[in-house]
């Protein structure tokens, strides 16, 4: 296992530091919980920060909280994959380090990235890149961008001397990397261990204070299927699946789409149809179309349920009408407006939204526009993760992924909210080397 975290005095002092925060600090930050405030100070400071915990402790809202106000220029935030980096209004790790798809291997890629100009130029010009979901990006492209970065600075630091805050959760799903043979998890190369990461797991989950709920949650993340997990999940199981109000998740695109359908067609209400509008070449919109959250035609009636793939920004955080990933039914439809009442019993307008995708310099290169929703009958377990949603039905049947029954699970407030339709153990699929890592990881906290 490689040495993940700067020696142990110099974590200690940090922690130490960040518990001397000045009480203005703490009355400025009342919304956080302790590990939080002490990882907002670590994250003000200096030094690699791998930014880690469970599903709901806030890791997407503390990096919020940290950009806020800062340039984008030089505090770039990056997304492991298309989908998310349109969700964050940010652009891919992939772009941002002119990667592409690593064709003909890492050398070969880097000859490429130093020929552009461009390229260097930002990478020069960047004082702190965000990578948000690091945990989908295999070790093979990060040591390739950590190349890449050192000569555009022309320093043999890590990372040319780029800071680097990796934002993301091992256990759940894992890296894509077409390129690899299996999984090959970012923290068992070199480049982890190289780039000294100074680690910073969040404990306090604050997305629910369920308790039992929160301990099927971490049986599940660590493989431990024991009796008590076993009756909870009984509990769970939904035999009349035909009344349920809410989304299901199912692991395969298909089944998402035929459900969606049908559930329209059931409905008595008209049709209308909202062709999403997209500008940019004919290159980028092509990618566009494959990840942004909304389809290229939106289907709606009166009465469907929907999902909601945007973050409220009209209110204050402490008076959000809605998250990306809220549920609630359309009321009523006009060709410029949508109503609909949330699952929390509150009522919200929405009007066409833009969804950008970005390139490496940060242009917009390609725009989708239309309401920000899509139909939420149902949706995929990947297309969940990030989204804290209202209501759950889970599919647990069949997974093959690591992380995959824990990212389904650990999607509501409250075990309230979640619903089980089916499920084998097989389907709780842990990754022994993140197991380990985790392991390790605590006893440092």
């Amino acid at each position: 296992m490689q040495q993940m975290n700067p020696p142990a005095s110099l974590l200690a002092k940090k922690k130490k530091a960040a518990k001397k925060s000045t009480h203005s600090q703490k009355q400025k930050d009342l919304k956080l919980s302790e590990c939080q405030e002490n990882a907002l100070y670590i994250l003000e400071g200096e030094g690699n920060v791998f930014l880690t915990g469970e599903a709901g402790t806030g890791k997407s809202y503390l990096i919020n909280k940290y950009l806020n106000g800062k340039c984008t220029k030089r505090y770039p935030i990056v997304a492991s994959t298309g989908a998310a980096a349109i969700l964050v209004g940010g652009r891919t790790f992939h772009s941002f380090f002119g990667l592409g798809i690593l064709e003909g291997g890492p050398q070969n890629t880097i000859n490429r990235a130093l020929k552009n100009k461009k390229l260097m130029q930002r990478l020069f010009d960047a004082d702190c890149v965000v990578i948000d979901e690091v945990s989908m990006l295999s070790g093979t492209v990060l040591a390739t961008a950590e190349c890449i970065a050192q000569e555009a600075r022309g320093s043999e630091e890590p990372w040319g001397g780029l800071r680097i805050i990796a934002v993301g959760d091992f256990a759940q799903l894992p890296p894509i990397d077409t390129n690899a043979e299996g999984k090959e998890w970012a923290f068992l190369h070199d480049v982890w261990g190289q780039t000294q990461f100074i680690s910073v797991l969040l404990k306090t989950v604050v997305r629910t204070k369920d308790h039992k709920y929160l301990e099927l949650l971490q049986a599940v993340r660590e493989g431990e299927l024991n009796e008590e997990v076993d009756e909870y999940m009984k509990t769970k199981v939904l035999c009349n699946t035909d009344a349920f109000e809410g989304t299901r998740l199912y692991p395969h695109r298909a089944s998402v789409d035929v459900f969606n359908l049908k559930k329209l067609h059931e409905l008595k209400s008209p049709l209308r149809e909202f062709e999403t509008t997209y500008t940019g070449s004919k290159a980028n919109i092509a990618i566009l179309k494959k990840k942004a959250p909304i389809p290229e035609t939106l289907l709606l009636k009166e009465g469907a349920i929907v999902m909601i793939r945007r973050n409220d920004i009209s209110h204050t955080e402490k008076q959000m009408m809605y998250v990306n990933g809220s549920l609630g039914y359309v009321r009523s439809i006009s060709s410029e407006e949508l109503v609909i009442d949330l699952f929390t019993g509150r009522k919200t307008t929405l009007t066409k939204q833009f969804f950008e995708m970005f390139n490496g310099d940060g242009k917009a290169v390609a725009k989708a526009y239309n309401f920000p929703v899509n139909l939420a009958w149902a949706s995929t377990i990947h297309k969940a993760q990030g989204a804290t949603l209202d209501r759950v039905l889970v599919q647990l049947e069949s997974l093959w992924e690591p992380g995959q029954a824990y990212v389904a699970l650990s999607r509501t407030r409250s075990g309230d909210d979640l619903f089980i339709n089916g499920w084998s153990p097989e389907s709780i699929i842990v990754e022994p080397l993140v197991k380990e890592f985790y392991e390790e990881l605590g006893r440092e906290f």
